[in-house]
């Protein structure tokens, strides 16, 4: 049974489901789809998809574009929103820049959604174009705030990843089995920080921390770095490494700490 269905198998809000379809497709589309091309993925009539296209333009959810519609300004406000509800959200920018280390290098916030990291904030500390854009996923097993969230759960929890990864390589340097996995997790676990050496992105290293999730029930996060390829010399990386652990205590509920 689908989230959007009864016990019974009914469509409780097929409009809605429908709509949640139409934004979904240009999500997955990353360009303008045309109405035809809208209707065809949905399985529906042209009329209709009309009709759930102006009522998503009028809220500002989608918008035209040349070659039909793409994703509008109002599904970037409400990411912004959902990132804002985590304290460590709204408290990261301030805790990066006042590191004098962290501040200049491209900074981001990822959640857990499993077998996937999601990208919800970032700092941008140069130029350089690295790192990942807000909302995109990138396989847990890959990635270096995958791992980092990896690293702070128990091993019953990181098997139930294991299990749901597909282990699909992103680039020639991508972790392929969950034993290489585990072996990556307990070097992390060691070191209190992940590292991905190009398994994300080619020639593209990354760096990080979790982040302790602020009160019970918010989503477990962690904090990273990207770096290009030919400044992640292993002194950079234990650096920077050692430097979100830093940002990570800072960002972590001083009213849940235990005593020392």
């Amino acid at each position: 049974m689908s989230a959007s269905t009864t016990p019974e198998g009914r469509d409780p809000s097929p409009a809605v489901s429908r709509a949640m379809g139409v934004l979904r497709a240009l999500e997955a589309a990353g360009a303008p789809l045309t109405l035809s091309e809208v209707a065809r993925g949905l399985g529906i009539a042209k009329s209709s998809a009309s009709n759930i296209c102006q009522a998503l333009e009028a809220e500002g959810m989608i918008q035209r574009a040349e070659s039909g519609y793409r994703l509008g300004l109002r599904t970037a406000e409400l990411g912004g929103a959902f990132a804002a509800q985590f304290n460590q959200v709204r408290e990261f920018y301030a805790v990066v820049e006042a590191d004098p280390l962290l501040r200049g290098q491209v900074v981001q916030v990822a959640m857990l959604d499993v077998p996937d990291a999601i990208y919800l904030a970032r700092h941008e500390g140069r130029r350089e174009r690295l790192g990942t854009p807000l909302g995109s996923r990138l396989p847990l097993v890959h990635c270096a705030v995958g791992n980092a969230m990896l690293l702070a759960i128990g091993d019953a929890e990181v098997e139930e990843v294991l299990g749901a990864s597909t282990f699909t390589p992103s680039t020639e340097l991508s972790v392929r089995t969950p034993q290489q996995v585990r072996e990556k997790i307990a070097a992390a676990r060691e070191r209190g920080y992940a590292i991905d050496r190009g398994e994300s992105f080619a020639g593209v290293h990354g760096v990080a921390a979790p982040l302790d999730p602020w009160q019970p029930g918010d989503p477990r996060m962690a904090v990273g770095v990207a770096l290009s390829a030919a400044e992640a010399d292993e002194g950079t990386v234990a650096g920077i490494g050692e430097a979100l652990v830093g940002i990570a205590a800072q960002l972590t509920n001083p009213l849940s700490r235990r005593p020392s």
